[in-house]
């Protein structure tokens, strides 16, 4: 799924809300997750899932091609744990899976 696929289903089942005005909702909570991630937080959504921000330690690489080692700056990579809510739902016993589905 699509972020405008999420405002369009979210629209579909709010008909007392405007397309323009859930679209606005989606992209708030979007960005206030990524404000917090930007200032080092860590946005917890209880039953969903909690992102953070993991550092990556400056190394040295491999240029896949030629073999040269190349200098791979610091970096900071965005993490989500899955919360406990979220697992179980997805592995309800007996419930059919996406790639049973797809054959």
């Amino acid at each position: 799924m699509i972020k405008s696929e999420l405002i369009a289903r979210l629209a579909e089942q709010n008909p007392h809300l405007y397309q323009r005005d859930v679209e606005r909702i989606v992209t708030t909570v979007f960005d206030e997750i990524t404000d917090a991630l930007r200032r080092g937080d860590r946005v917890e959504l209880r039953g969903f899932g909690a992102f953070s921000v993991k550092r990556r330690p400056a190394r040295i690489g491999r240029n896949p091609r030629t073999g040269d080692s190349v200098a791979v700056a610091e970096k900071h990579v965005p993490f989500f744990k899955t919360g406990k809510e979220l697992r179980e739902r997805l592995n309800v016993p007996g419930a059919e899976t996406v790639a049973e589905t797809e054959d």
